[in-house]
């Protein structure tokens, strides 16, 4: 079993998305999924709708529209947060992310963490 990956525009490059998939995730893109230019909130109701967990750096954002969506009594499956300074030394290459997200994938199928309704943040998990 893989996590379901629905990336946000601002994670999409094609070389993060052939290594998710590489790693046996079920990646959409928010271009595959015609969301480009979209707002966030329509990011994550598609999400919600395909049951996929979000994949972004808009993390501000995405945590404002989870608070939202679930003091709305709704619910999503899961944001993963990509925290980055643009310090080459600090954020995570995409291998680290791949890991990351290997590694919450892990937790969830051994109950460590559950995703469901969870705001996520990779760098935790990047060991």
């Amino acid at each position: 079993m893989s996590l379901k990956l629905l990336l946000d525009e601002d994670s999409q490059d094609k070389i993060l998305v052939a290594k998710l998939k590489n790693a046996g995730h079920d990646v959409v893109t928010a271009k595959d999924a015609g969301l480009l230019g979209q707002p966030d909130r329509f990011i994550l109701a598609y999400a919600v709708a395909n049951m996929r967990v979000v994949v972004t750096r808009n993390c501000a954002d995405f945590c404002e529209e989870a608070a939202a969506l679930k003091s709305a009594g709704e619910h999503h499956y899961g944001i993963l947060l990509r925290y980055e300074k643009n310090d080459p030394e600090k954020d995570m290459t995409y291998d680290d992310i791949v890991r990351a997200i290997g590694n919450i994938d892990t937790a969830v199928k051994t109950n460590e963490i559950v995703l469901f309704d969870s705001e996520v943040s990779l760098s935790y998990y990047r060991y």
